[in-house]
């Protein structure tokens, strides 16, 4: 699985690279801001782009921000002239459905992959919620699509009533498992009868009525993933899946797992998939069990 990083600060770009474990980054305009405003000294937005691109020697998504199809491929065709030659590793992210109020039209983004896809420039189908959004970014040509797990562990979360409307910590891990016991015991149950281990909680929420229908079947961030994978699997899709909105270790082992080709991940998470306490315990046992002889050896 490849490994992107999820940032556009640069000197967390720079110390991924440096661990020699990555593979790419996505970027989109808020993260690009923020990494300005807080870079040290006086740097532009474009040179700011410009650098990441040169630090990284795999696929840079950078967002295009209209809501129409024409807009989104001006855009794209404006960013992929101006940065691809930098170092030939820039990818336009495209939502995949650009509508916000109904009688939107829900295919703004679908057109403007067609196209872009036809004109050769290289695209990451972002926003992803659901197994059909991906088809048809495939279906269109799409050369990654992004399904966000944890937004859609938030979203089915409030759908069952679990705290209903609150924001959830970033290490939580929402288990598919707890989805399916709960339509097995029924949609009234409280939760203190089901196995909470893996769940953070505020207070004991008590289950309200949940509309099976708005999930199509999709248990959790990670299903959604596995969903994908095998549909592109059946068609022999070439489109990538880049696993996003990663908030911990384990969605990104299960990401392995499954087989996603991609997961773009936070730099705290990165970080965070290399500890472990018994690790540390065993270079410290390591350490104290050196005797002097063998440390003269090395140092000859």
């Amino acid at each position: 699985m490849d490994i992107f990083v999820d940032t556009a600060d640069l000197d967390e770009i720079k110390e991924a690279e440096s661990w020699g474990i990555l593979d790419g980054v996505t970027t989109n305009p808020s993260l690009i801001k923020s990494a300005v405003e807080s870079a040290k000294g006086d740097i532009r937005l474009e040179k700011h782009i410009e650098e990441i691109l040169k630090t990284v020697d795999g696929p840079v998504s950078l967002e295009a921000t209209k809501v129409d199809s024409e807009g989104m491929i001006k855009e794209a065709e404006t960013l992929y002239e101006k940065f691809n030659p930098v170092n030939d590793n820039v990818v336009v992210k495209i939502p995949i459905n650009t509508a916000m109020d109904k009688g939107d039209d829900n295919f703004e983004g679908v057109k403007a992959i067609k196209v872009l896809s036809e004109k050769g420039i290289p695209v990451n189908c972002t926003l992803v919620m659901k197994p059909n959004q991906a088809l048809m970014a495939a279906k269109a040509g799409a050369d990654y699509v992004s399904p966000f797990l944890g937004r859609i562990d938030d979203y089915i979360r409030n759908q069952i009533g679990l705290e209903r409307g609150q924001d959830y910590p970033k290490g939580t891990y929402y288990p598919e498992e707890l989805t399916e016991r709960i339509r097995e015991t029924g949609l009234r149950r409280r939760i203190s009868e089901l196995d909470r281990s893996d769940i953070v909680y505020q207070d004991e929420p008590t289950m309200e009525l949940y509309d099976w229908g708005n999930d199509q079947g999709i248990r959790s961030g990670i299903d959604l993933v596995w969903s994908i994978k095998e549909i592109f699997k059946n068609y022999s899709f070439d489109t990538k899946i880049i696993a996003a909105s990663i908030r911990t270790a384990r969605q990104a082992r299960s990401c392995a797992e499954i087989g996603a080709e991609i997961a773009t991940i936070p730099f705290d998470v990165i970080e965070d998939m290399m500890d472990h306490l018994k690790t540390s315990e065993g270079m410290k046992s390591f350490d104290d069990d050196v005797i002097p002889e063998y440390k003269e050896i090395l140092e000859d």
